[in-house]
């Protein structure tokens, strides 16, 4: 009976373990996926969209001062963040290039405690229309 009691205790503490490893909590008594270290996810709503948005000008200002470049930034399309020691940022960001709209992928490594902030990567990617249904605050599929 020992025996069983204590196998049983094993699993338990097992699965639990699991749980924690892959980055499950039982909060508001629901279970939820926790962001995983280096896994990457997109960025939570609004609450962070001045943040978002202003890493995507650091993002856009470095590279102007590593590329002696003239880019303006206009917007982030599309933001993702990657748990590191700290957090990756994946931007794509649209920015004017002598009056033409173009898209940008970057990286930026940050660590808020230490006041870092890093441009690891920046790259375009294509071409921007002119005027996009974001612009006229159209929804696809409407």
């Amino acid at each position: 009976m020992k025996l069983v009691i204590s196998l049983s205790v094993v699993v338990v503490v097992v699965v639990l373990s699991s749980f924690c490893e892959l980055g499950f909590s039982r909060d508001d008594g629901f279970i939820r996926m926790k962001p995983i270290l280096g896994g990457i996810h997109d960025c939570m709503g609004n609450q962070n969209s001045a943040e978002i948005e202003s890493i995507g000008r650091f993002a856009v200002q470095e590279h102007n001062k590593k590329e002696n470049a003239l880019l303006e930034f206009a917007r982030v399309v599309k933001a993702k963040e990657q748990v590191v020691s700290g957090k990756m940022y994946h931007l794509t960001l649209e920015a004017v290039d002598a009056g033409k709209k173009k898209i940008y992928e970057a990286k930026v490594w940050v660590k808020p405690w230490m006041n870092f902030k890093q441009l690891q990567e920046f790259k375009h990617t294509h071409d921007s229309p002119s005027v996009t249904s974001a612009d006229l605050g159209v929804k696809r599929g409407n």
